[in-house]
């Protein structure tokens, strides 16, 4: 009962924290929200008995990477883009209409590969240690892994090629 309890209230944190990052328009505020999320998140993944994720969650994705992404808000001038941004009514309902069919399918991939032989469950270690994660991560996804990294730097190369511009 209260597992349950406190689930849901992690969920509904989640979720509310996912649609203040989507629906404020200060990007620092939606970075906060963003980082509440993941707070939320790493709790369901406590729920689940993996301490190991949720402690990657806190330290990964809400400290690292959020540093890296509030560093990228404070380099860019965003005063000069909120016009840019009214000005163009028509690709935010493109954008909208297009994000909610990639939603849909996402979710029809998701519910279709779940199971226990799903993609990334490895045989013979207990899921959420650092044996599975590390098996999985260096096995099965080690390409997406260093493509997730070679984005990241690519867009912290941008946004010093970005902020550079702006001083000169």
């Amino acid at each position: 009962m209260f597992t349950a309890f406190v689930f849901y209230l992690f969920a509904a944190v989640a979720l509310a924290g996912a649609l203040f990052v989507v629906l404020q328009r200060n990007p620092v505020y939606s970075a906060l929200a963003l980082i509440l999320t993941l707070f939320a998140v790493s709790g369901l993944f406590f729920l689940l008995n993996t301490p190991f994720i949720g402690i990657l969650q806190i330290l990964v994705y809400a400290g690292a990477i959020m540093v890296l992404y509030l560093f990228v808000i404070m380099l860019l001038n965003l005063s000069r883009e909120e016009s840019i941004l009214r000005a163009h009514r028509l690709q935010r309902v493109v954008g909208t209409l297009l994000g909610g069919l990639l939603l849909v399918v996402v979710a029809a991939v998701a519910i279709r590969q779940a199971g226990p032989g799903a993609p990334g469950s490895v045989p013979g270690a207990a899921p959420g240690t650092a044996e599975a994660v590390g098996r999985a991560l260096f096995s099965d996804f080690l390409f997406p892994f260093e493509m997730a990294s070679i984005l990241l730097l690519a867009a912290i190369v941008g946004a010093i090629v970005m902020a550079k511009e702006d001083l000169r």
